[in-house]
């Protein structure tokens, strides 16, 4: 469960990002968007081989 942990973290930590982004026009704060949510894309991909792999054996 600490991947999930990890997840709900991270999106947490964009908030204050996204909010100035989207709403202030902030192009600094897109930029970490951006990052953050590729290495969301990159923990989800992890997670999903993980949870294959557990699959697999059983």
């Amino acid at each position: 469960m600490s991947r999930f942990s990890e997840i709900k973290d991270l999106v947490t930590s964009m908030e204050s990002d996204f909010e100035k982004f989207y709403d202030k026009g902030n192009q600094a704060a897109g930029t970490r968007v951006r990052k953050g949510m590729q290495d969301l894309k990159n923990i989800a991909q992890d997670i999903r081989k993980e949870v294959q792999d557990i699959k697999n054996k059983e």
